[in-house]
């Protein structure tokens, strides 16, 4: 697969089996989300050929795209085929009785028949029934999507992917947005899954519960491992530690025997002189391509240490309307510590740490100082500075800024140098310091 001059993988080939779970794994940009919609049928590759089943189980990424549908229709639209042929039916008798032509006729007759075969009629049982054994009460099946929480959102997008029953299921991030203990559940859910599963995600640890097999994305192919996601690592590392390690002989080997040559060369020794030149031609080292893996470097220097309780919280309150999410909290944390934050999706994690940076110091957008909480104080310690990485970044970086001017107003005595020096630690090269953000993918700007 091409996208201009640039070559994501050639000349693959590769088997999916039933009854296995693959995991498609590579860097930002490698191709992963390319070769699953190659796998789906979205794109077509730019050589060569996929055979696919007729029905294939599809999980989206974007768990916001059905936020206006009723959950009872987004997974009847699992079935394509089905959703636009009731669709078009559905239009078609709203019109006017009298307005309705012989030509309409014939086509509600085609349609009809199209919705019998694809089982149609006893769609939205069908759908409840699935939506009931994914865990989806039923008082929520006439609800719209965005009324939803990401977990049970995810639950109800893969009861679309299930559909229909297919024999072939393709999850693209399934665990984006959910909490851990949805996480979990689809772990547990995708173990059972009789049919044949590729996934793709950033989470290692899900990536190691539910794959048995990794196709990794690197050296422009598709490279195939047993196993999970750390599997694959220590394979691949071993393989090329191996070569490497093969070569350095080898290329000792043909040092010593250029060595003979060049001493001997204008000598009486021509015959064996010719026969190591032989050898040498013989002994080639093994071309390693170039690996399309880059780890960013980070590091979190301190400039000041701050005094030795960096945050205290007194009866801290917040409310929406009559719905409590945070009872009077109070708590101190001493300097040195590590909090994880956790709960289930809508407890309450952001707001309390929204809560918390009404008054922070340090790199903190104007917006988070304006968030209003309903009693109680938060102090803030001697020298201290905070960073906050949101959930969403779409206000945190100014329209139309590129990616060294945004990094510039954080220090404006920082040299050019400087500030690509740190946009390179993060893997941004060349040209992209001169960007806008608009131009980079979500997983870029998170970075």
């Amino acid at each position: 697969m091409r996208y201009g001059a640039r070559i994501l993988f050639e000349d693959v080939t590769c088997s999916f089996l039933d009854g296995r779970r693959y995991a498609i794994t590579g860097p930002n940009g490698a191709g992963k989300s390319t070769l699953m919609k190659i796998l789906e049928g979205e794109i077509e590759p730019t050589k060569g050929s996929i055979t696919r089943p007729k029905k294939l189980g599809i999980l989206r990424q974007d768990q916001f795209a059905f936020d206006q549908f009723r959950v009872i229709d987004t997974v009847i639209m699992g079935n394509s085929t089905l959703w636009k042929a009731l669709e078009e039916r559905d239009a078609l008798y709203a019109k006017p009785h009298e307005s309705l032509t012989d030509k309409d006729g014939m086509r509600l007759g085609e349609l009809e028949g199209i919705v019998g075969e694809e089982g149609g009629y006893t769609a939205e049982a069908d759908a409840a029934i699935l939506l009931d054994g994914l865990g989806v009460e039923s008082e929520l099946h006439e609800r719209k999507m965005g009324e939803l929480r990401g977990g049970q959102k995810v639950r109800v997008l893969l009861a679309q992917a299930l559909f229909g029953s297919p024999p072939a299921l393709l999850l693209d991030e399934p665990t984006n947005n959910l909490d851990l203990d949805s996480v979990h559940w689809l772990q547990n859910y995708l173990l059972e899954y009789p049919g044949v599963l590729i996934v793709i995600s950033h989470d290692r640890h899900f990536l190691n519960s539910v794959s048995s097999y990794t196709a990794d994305i690197d050296y422009q192919t598709v490279i195939m491992y047993p196993g999970g996601y750390d599997d694959m690592v220590m394979a691949k590392t071993q393989i090329r530690a191996s070569i490497e390690a093969d070569n350095a002989q080898r290329e000792k080997k043909i040092e010593q025997l250029n060595a003979f040559i060049a001493r001997f060369s204008a000598g009486t020794r021509s015959r064996q002189v010719t026969s190591r030149r032989k050898e040498v031609e013989r002994i080639q080292t093994s071309d390693l391509a170039r690996s399309n893996i880059a780890r960013p470097y980070i590091r979190f220097d301190v400039n000041r240490p701050s005094g030795r309780h960096p945050l205290e919280t007194k009866s801290l309150k917040k409310s929406y309307g009559d719905l409590k999410v945070i009872l009077p909290f109070t708590t101190s944390v001493a300097r040195g510590e590590k909090i994880a934050l956790m709960g289930r999706n809508g407890a309450g994690k952001t707001t309390l740490l929204k809560s918390l940076l009404r008054n922070a110091p340090g790199f903190v957008d104007a917006v988070e100082h304006k968030f209003l909480i309903d009693g109680g104080t938060c102090t803030w310690g001697h020298e201290v500075s905070v960073g906050y990485f949101a959930q969403d970044h779409a206000d945190s970086i100014t329209k139309g800024t590129t990616t060294l001017e945004w990094l510039y107003q954080f220090n404006p005595a920082a040299t050019q140098a400087e500030l690509r020096g740190l946009l390179g630690q993060m893997l941004f090269s060349g040209e992209d310091a001169l960007k806008p953000r608009k131009r980079f993918p979500a997983a870029n700007r998170r970075a």
